[in-house]
């Protein structure tokens, strides 16, 4: 005959049992979940004119964020002046195609002038501080010279030395121009509450004039970006990472793309002439 001790005994290894089995899926999720890495938000930081070593790397970021399944989202930190048209259209369009899998979200943390702003343009979702400076849409190019005879040298055209005539740079500067306009149009839309005749004098605006421009979504700061940037991918208890880092990229090289004074000025212009999407500020002395 069954006591009662026995039934009670019977009873705890029943417990016992379903605990186990209770027990035992929970341990091997929590062990599953642990072997899966957790979502990241890449960091891609452009504090530097657009060239191309500074595009390069921004580059190799961008493809490092695509090529990779646990960069779920990236957040594009911005305070640049601009710089080249060729380098600023490559790194758009690899920003395009970046976001046809990723959402990639702008903070302007200082300034996004014309190319800058080409870049931001391409993203999803542009967050600016108040103070910051942003726009300056347009091209600005140094004329080449008036063909001229020089005895000592001998050239088999008359833009040989020059590479262009002055007509035809003026043509190549309106055509990125609109180039510019049309990237504008394409990524800022209805937002825009401006026309061509104002979006296209070239002019900086505050992070809040932008705003109330339509040229920026919100005034935020870079943890507002990173949680705009987890919202748009869907993901929680993520880890911020920086690119930079994981591309395995060496320091930036500061200053190449600029002119120094002997006495180790910066100077805001190039050191190269050509054709830029740059912002290139007023100087109170002239250059030796």
């Amino acid at each position: 005959m069954e006591t009662s001790e026995d039934k009670l005994n019977s009873r705890r290894s029943t417990l016992g049992t379903l605990a186990l089995w209770v027990a035992l899926p929970l341990a091997l999720g929590i062990l599953f979940s642990l072997m899966i890495p957790r979502p990241v938000i890449g960091l891609i930081n452009l504090n530097d004119a657009i060239y191309s070593y500074s595009a390069n790397d921004l580059i190799a970021q961008i493809n490092y964020a695509r090529d990779h399944p646990e960069v779920r989202a990236i957040v594009l930190l911005l305070d640049s002046p601009g710089g080249t048209v060729a380098d600023t259209e490559a790194i758009y369009l690899e920003l395009i195609k970046l976001r046809q899998s990723k959402p990639v979200v702008t903070i302007v943390q200082g300034m996004a002038a014309s190319g800058a702003y080409y870049l931001a343009v391409g993203t999803d979702h542009i967050i600016t501080s108040p103070s910051s400076m942003v726009g300056n849409i347009g091209v600005i190019a140094e004329l080449p010279p008036e063909p001229v005879i020089q005895e000592n040298i001998a050239t088999t055209g008359p833009y040989k030395m020059s590479g262009t005539p002055r007509d035809s740079l003026l043509r190549e500067m309106e055509m990125v121009k609109q180039g510019f306009y049309q990237a504008v149009m394409l990524g800022r839309g209805e937002k825009l509450q401006i026309g061509p005749e104002i979006l296209l004098r070239g002019q900086l605006w505050t992070g809040s004039e932008a705003l109330q421009l339509g040229l920026v979504d919100e005034i935020g700061s870079q943890s507002e970006a990173i949680t705009r940037a987890s919202q748009l991918a869907l993901i929680r208890n993520y880890q911020v990472s920086d690119l930079r880092e994981l591309t395995g990229l060496s320091e930036p090289f500061p200053y190449y793309f600029f002119i120094e004074t002997p006495d180790g000025v910066l100077t805001p212009y190039p050191k190269a002439p050509g054709t830029y999407l740059l912002y290139i500020p007023p100087m109170d002395r002239r250059l030796p």
